[in-house]
C-alpha cells in the first residue's frame, strides 16, 4: 500500500509539473520581444513556435516521399546538448555587470529597482555549462517528436533488440541530454528491464579538441576574429553601450562591450533556464538585441563556420561517419535488413555548427564582416534559427523501391534543401546524387591530412605557433 501512495504521489508531482509548464511556457506575454535574437543561447521553442502549444507536437506533411513505397530505413541524428547554465567565464562577467548595477547605477526606473532590492545573483562559478532540468525535458521531447516522425525506426522493437546507437561528447552536459533522450523513449513505452547503452566518444563529438591546426590557427589565436573585435568598436556596439549606459545612469566608461555582453547573457539565461521575462531584459530594445546577435554571429561565423576553412575542414571525420553510417544502411537494406536503423549523436553547438557549414548550409554571398552589419539584415547564416538549444540535423533514407535510395535533410524538424542540388531534388533526393554532389569531400577531406599543424617548411606557421604558445605560457604565469 505505501509503494501505491508513493507512485501516485510521485504521478501527481508529474502531472502538475508538466501542466504548469506547458501554461508557463505558452503564456506569449512571458517571452521577451528579444528572445528570438538570443543566437546560441537562445530555446527550441522559439525556432519552433507550435510547440509552446504542445511540446510533443510533431509536423508529418514534411516528410514526403515522392512514392507510396518508400520507406524510411536509417537515421542518423546529430544534436545538440539541450538548455545550460552559463560556463564560469560568463559566470564571471556576469557578477562584474551584476556589481555595476547594484553600487554605481543611479536610475530609479522601476525594472531597476526590482534589480537592485529584490534580484539576486544566483548564478555561480561551479555551474560551469551543466545541463539543466529545461535541458533534460528538451531531449526528452525531442526523443518523443522523433519516434513519432519515424515511428518504424525509433521503436520500442529497435530500442530493445540493440539497433538504435547512442553516441555522445564526455561532457556532462552531453552525457546528461543522452541520458535524457533515452529516458524520454523508455517512458513512452514504459521499459524497465533492460539498460540502453551509450559510448562516449570525444574524437567524434569534440574533433575540434583534436585538430591542432584549427586550434592554434583559429581557436587559441587571439587574432583569428578581428571583424568581431572592430564589430565591438565600432557605432553599433557603442550605441548599445551608451543606451545601456544612459539607462542604468552610470558613466559611458563603466559599459563595455563584455558588459553588454554580460547583461544580454542575463536577460537569456534567465529566460532559457527559467521562463522568465526579467527586467534585464529592459536593457535592451530590438534594435539593441539585432546588434548582439550580428555580434555573436561574427564570432561564430569566423571561429566556427564559413570564416576559416579549417573550421569546417575539422569536421571531417564526423562528416565521414555520417556516410559510412548511411553506405552501411545502403549495402544491408540490399541484403535484407539495417542492423543499425537509428544512431543518436549529441555533442555541441561547436560540433553541428562545422559540419553544416561543410556541408553548405546557410551560406551567404559574401562574407560576415564587421563594417557590412546593415547589409546583412536578411543573412542565411543566424545562428538564433540555426542553433538553439537542441539544435538538430537529422539525415534520413529512404529505400523507394527498385534500388532508388533517397536521403532527406531535416533541420531542428524542418525540411531544408541540400545546398548545390536542384529544386526538383533537394527535398528527397537520390541517395547517389548526394553523394556526388559531395565527391569531393568524400574522396579527399582527410581529417589527419587537414588538421596537421604545418608541413616541415611552412615558416608562417611555425612562427604563428611559437607566438601562440608563447601567449598562452604567458597567461599561465599570471
Amino acid at each position: 500500500m505505501p509503494t501505491f501512495w508513493k507512485l501516485a504521489f510521485l504521478a501527481l508531482i508529474s502531472l502538475l509539473y508538466l501542466c504548469y509548464s506547458r501554461v508557463d511556457s505558452s503564456d506569449v506575454s512571458s517571452i521577451p520581444t528579444i528572445a528570438k535574437y538570443f543566437s546560441t543561447k537562445g530555446r527550441y521553442e522559439e525556432v519552433n513556435p507550435h510547440l509552446l502549444a504542445d511540446i510533443l507536437a510533431v509536423n508529418t506533411s514534411i516528410i514526403r516521399p515522392p512514392s507510396p513505397r518508400c520507406r524510411a530505413i536509417h537515421l542518423t541524428a546529430i544534436i545538440r546538448h539541450g538548455t545550460r547554465y552559463p560556463t564560469t567565464k560568463n559566470v564571471k562577467k556576469m557578477l562584474t555587470f551584476y556589481d555595476i548595477v547594484k553600487n554605481s547605477s543611479t536610475s530609479d526606473a522601476s525594472w531597476l529597482r526590482e534589480i537592485r532590492e529584490e534580484w539576486r545573483m544566483w548564478y555561480t562559478e561551479d555551474m560551469d555549462g551543466r545541463l539543466v532540468q529545461k535541458g533534460r525535458e528538451d531531449h526528452r521531447h525531442l526523443a518523443v517528436r522523433l519516434s513519432k516522425m519515424f515511428p518504424s525506426l525509433i521503436s520500442e522493437e529497435n530500442l530493445r533488440g540493440g539497433n538504435v546507437t547512442f553516441i555522445t561528447s564526455s561532457k556532462h552536459r552531453c552525457v546528461n541530454s543522452t541520458l535524457a533522450f533515452k529516458r524520454g523513449l523508455t517512458e513512452l513505452w514504459d521499459i524497465r528491464d533492460i539498460e540502453v547503452d551509450h559510448a562516449e566518444n570525444d574524437a567524434l563529438m569534440r574533433f575540434f579538441d583534436h585538430c591542432a591546426r584549427f586550434k592554434i590557427e583559429v581557436n587559441d589565436n587571439p587574432k583569428a576574429l578581428p571583424e568581431l573585435d572592430e564589430f565591438n568598436e565600432g557605432p553599433e556596439m557603442r550605441r548599445v553601450q551608451e543606451k545601456i549606459a544612459d539607462r542604468l545612469g552610470v558613466p559611458y566608461s563603466d559599459i563595455t562591450d563584455e558588459s553588454v555582453e554580460a547583461a544580454f547573457y542575463l536577460c537569456a539565461y534567465e529566460f532559457a533556464i527559467k521562463t522568465v521575462n526579467s527586467p534585464w531584459c529592459q536593457l535592451f530594445d530590438e534594435v539593441d538585441a539585432q546588434v548582439m546577435e550580428y555580434a555573436n554571429d561574427l564570432k561564430q561565423y569566423w571561429k566556427r563556420a564559413y570564416g576559416y576553412d579549417i573550421n569546417s575542414k575539422s569536421s571531417c571525420i564526423l562528416f565521414h561517419d555520417v556516410f559510412s553510417r548511411l553506405d552501411t544502411a545502403v549495402q544491408e537494406n540490399e541484403s535484407g535488413g539495417v542492423s543499425e536503423v537509428a544512431t543518436i549523436q549529441i555533442g555541441h553547438a561547436e560540433t553541428l555548427l562545422p559540419l553544416l557549414t561543410l556541408l553548405g548550409f546557410f551560406k551567404d554571398s559574401e562574407h560576415l564582416m564587421s563594417e557590412n552589419y546593415a547589409t546583412q539584415t536578411e543573412r542565411r547564416f543566424r545562428t538564433s534559427r540555426m542553433l538553439p538549444y537542441a539544435a538538430n540535423l537529422v539525415l534520413a533514407l529512404y529505400d523507394c523501391g527498385d534500388g532508388e535510395l533517397r536521403v532527406q535533410p531535416l533541420l531542428n524538424e524542418k525540411a531544408v534543401a541540400f545546398p548545390g542540388l536542384s529544386d526538383t531534388q533537394s527535398s528527397m533526393p537520390l541517395y547517389r546524387d548526394v553523394k556526388e554532389r559531395y565527391r569531393e569531400l568524400l574522396e579527399g577531406c582527410d581529417f589527419e591530412t587537414e588538421c596537421k599543424l604545418f608541413e616541415s617548411n611552412d615558416t608562417e606557421c611555425i612562427f604563428l605557433y611559437l607566438q601562440v604558445l608563447s601567449i598562452n605560457i604567458g597567461a599561465v604565469g599570471k
